[in-house]
């Protein structure tokens, strides 16, 4: 029986998305650039990619925040001062805050059955933000998130951590329910835990291990662990 879960945040209980593309507009409109939707899907690229090379360990936070702002406006062919873009869209993502329908509903059904904790390679100061906005916090048992943690998923080092700071922790009775295959689905098998690929925007092609689309499916699983 499974009574501990970790879960992903963005794409799993936030529609990041929604949040980016919110963000990313409302921040450059600050600055008096025009951007269109082919511009949000180049920046929308430009930091998926950059996430992925934090998670392989070729990038660093900090760079990375700035990075995807040169790398937009050299696409673009926006002057703009790049650090100061890149610092505004940092402060006001905390304000963006998109719960999938269910979510919280979810998370208090998780409570119910066992302890929650949330899994993050988010920014400290946006996902605490986001946890309080979506009302998930009467149902966390405690929140990892790598920039407090001190290492990034799917490092050995975060999973360890998970797994120390968890009391009573156990592999068998531990589950990771996430979206990424690149950061929770290798970060899981590192840590000897059972996974379920949380895809509510279509199944990746080629995944064929266990897989929900929602909520519902998520916890019809999770019971026949």
């Amino acid at each position: 029986m499974k009574d501990i879960f970790l879960l992903d945040m963005d794409e799993t209980l936030l529609d990041f998305r929604r949040a980016e593309r919110a963000n990313f507009f409302h921040t450059l409109s600050s600055f008096s650039l025009c951007a269109d939707e082919e511009c949000y899907a180049r920046f929308h690229r430009i930091n998926d990619a950059l996430w992925k090379l934090l998670e392989r360990g070729g990038i660093g936070r900090e760079e990375l925040k700035v990075r995807r702002f040169g790398l937009l406006c050299e696409e673009c062919g926006f002057e703009a001062d790049v650090p100061a873009l890149a610092q505004t869209y940092w402060e006001n993502f905390p304000e963006f805050c998109f719960p999938f329908a269910g979510a919280a509903e979810f998370l208090r059904t998780l409570a119910a059955r066992g302890r929650a904790y949330i899994v993050t390679n988010g920014g400290v100061r946006i996902q605490r933000a986001h946890i309080a906005l979506a009302g998930f916090t009467p149902y966390l048992s405690d929140v990892f998130i790598s920039e407090e943690v001190g290492a990034d998923k799917p490092s050995k080092a975060f999973s360890d951590y998970v797994k120390s700071h968890i009391p009573a922790f156990s592999e068998s009775r531990a589950v990771w329910l996430g979206d990424s295959l690149t950061s929770d689905m290798a970060c899981a098998e590192a840590a000897g835990i059972d996974f379920i690929l949380y895809a509510a925007r279509g199944v990746p092609q080629g995944y064929t291990g266990k897989c929900a689309q929602d909520y519902g499916e998520a916890l019809r699983l999770i019971g026949e662990m």
